[in-house]
């Protein structure tokens, strides 16, 4: 099979909020997801989805920031890869397409948040080299 790997324009990045969803287990409603990611095309951010012919069966988000401990970075956020893709490699292809991309942008570095709960996540980044630097802490306003 053969997969398509792609940055989307943010006029078209209400076709990922189902795969999104997903992700959250549908804990954020179609709205309000589609508006925030709507919000989020206008701060540094960039849609990159995997494409099975025109049909969007993966995506994550490209946060793009200069970081005094890592330099140029990109934050790879809310990867998701449909359940009937996924254990076929395609995390790997999807993830070295992702360092190539950024690092033709100048990227020096990439990191990631993953749910603590995920543990398959944890195993796929350790074997990608990502090494855990730290805590992330959220407190609702």
């Amino acid at each position: 099979m053969s997969y398509n790997f792609k940055i989307i324009d943010a006029k078209d990045i209400e076709k990922v909020v189902p795969l999104v969803q997903k992700l959250n287990s549908s804990k954020i409603s179609y709205e309000i997801l589609k508006q925030r990611l709507l919000e989020m095309t206008k701060q540094n951010y960039e849609c990159a989805c995997i494409f099975e012919n025109d049909k969007i069966i993966g995506v994550t988000g490209l946060w793009y920031c200069t970081r005094h401990y890592a330099g140029k970075s990109v934050e790879v956020d809310h990867v998701y890869i449909d359940d009937d893709y996924r254990s076929k490699g395609l995390g790997k292809q999807f993830f070295k397409w992702i360092y190539e991309y950024t690092k033709a942008k100048g990227c020096e570095t990439i990191e990631l948040n993953t749910y603590v709960q995920n543990h398959p996540s944890h195993k796929f980044y350790y074997n990608e080299g990502f090494e855990i630097l730290g805590y992330h802490f959220l407190k609702k306003l």
